[in-house]
């Protein structure tokens, strides 16, 4: 086992663009298991038992309403997923230089998930909660009323009815999830690296997509009643967070929190592994521009 070398810190302008070009292209990709997820959390219709396989409700959609259906919310997903990833990249990896050892470098596993808990709190302040409302809201609005154009046309629509506060129905449910969400997922990625990097493990494409599928299952497993609830209090009807979870107690007793799990896990194990190898591909490419350009500039 070789002695381990201390890492310079990931320069801010790294970290802004390798998150935000990955959410971007992971939101993008993985979109029809966030919509098939979104549609099995949401209110159930009457005699209609809630799907549970992610590709039966894919072909459903398809079948039945089209190709374009099943990326109804997707822009505005995506557009959330370039701010989320770009302010919790840039966020994690402040707090995580901020954590380390000034002597070694080195950062606790405790730490490592802390710093992931407080990017994910101020990604869903600035970005997730108001895109991940308009992208719910439109997913419910397509399963009957259809009173939403286009993803403007129900920002429009929804600050008209319910003012500012309207794009932040779900905020507490939304910020729970965000907060272990980013918790789980960048903490486990990191300490599975760290602890590879010690041993000498290279980390490669291959490597990193794994790391990521794997923070990605970690993170389902353990946040998913969270995501249940921002899921029922940002549908097309207004509805608080404290109603949202009575309504899932209701419609599927305590269950009912873990209901889109399979789907949700079909998702996060692709968008974990492209996620991190997508930003860790950019973060090699952008790092020696920007310290050249550092080096310039001083």
């Amino acid at each position: 086992m070789s002695e381990r070398k201390q890492k310079p810190p990931v320069p801010i302008a790294v970290s802004l663009l390798s998150g935000g070009i990955a959410g971007g292209v992971e939101a993008g990709a993985t979109y029809p298991f966030e919509f098939a997820k979104t549609r099995a959390q949401l209110r159930n219709e009457p005699g209609v038992k809630s799907p549970r396989n992610p590709f039966a409700v894919v072909n459903a959609v398809y079948r039945n309403e089209g190709l374009r259906a099943l990326y109804k919310g997707c822009g505005a997903l995506v557009f959330g997923s370039i701010a989320k990833d770009a302010v919790r990249f840039l966020s994690f990896d402040t707090i995580k230089n901020a954590f380390r050892d000034p002597e070694t470098g080195a950062l606790t596993p405790a730490r490592n998930m802390l710093a992931g808990m407080s990017a994910g709190g101020l990604a869903s302040i600035f970005a997730v909660t108001p895109t991940e409302r308009i992208k719910t809201a439109l997913i419910d609005d397509a399963r009957g009323a259809r009173r939403y154009r286009s993803t403007m046309h129900a920002v429009r629509l929804v600050v008209r009815e319910d003012g500012l506060k309207g794009l932040y129905r779900g905020f507490a449910g939304t910020t729970l999830k965000q907060a272990s969400a980013t918790s789980f997922r960048m903490g486990s990625y990191n300490i599975l690296k760290d602890y590879q990097e010690v041993r000498d493990i290279p980390q490669n494409t291959a490597m990193n997509f794994v790391n990521g599928s794997v923070a990605g299952v970690i993170t389902t497993l353990c946040t998913q009643p969270f995501d249940t609830i921002k899921t029922r209090s940002q549908a097309a009807q207004v509805t608080t967070t404290a109603e949202a979870v009575k309504s899932i107690l209701r419609d599927g007793g305590a269950a009912g929190f873990w209901r889109g799990t399979i789907m949700r896990l079909g998702r996060t194990v692709f968008s974990g592994g492209i996620l991190f190898t997508t930003a860790e591909a950019v973060s090699k490419v952008l790092t020696p521009m920007v310290q050249k350009v550092e080096k310039v500039a001083l």
